[in-house]
């Protein structure tokens, strides 16, 4: 692989990215729930739950691969 260097701070950078887009949905989730659709506001909290369930595996994994740099 010619730059392994850069495989945590792609990694670590598209983990920013996953938690940024966890926040949207779940802004718009609220504010699709205001507007009387509170079903299908559960249904996308429930499907951001993998999200918030895998966090801190995925935090704790980056931490090793970057402290290996």
């Amino acid at each position: 692989m010619p730059y392994p260097d850069l495989i945590p701070s792609l990694l670590f950078k598209l983990y920013e990215n996953q938690l940024a887009l966890e926040a949207s949905i779940l802004e718009l989730s609220n504010w699709v729930e205001q507007r009387g659709s509170a079903e299908v506001a559960d249904n996308v909290r429930g499907a951001l739950f993998t999200i918030g369930h895998n966090e801190e595996f995925i935090k704790m994994t980056l931490a090793v691969l970057m402290e290996s740099e």
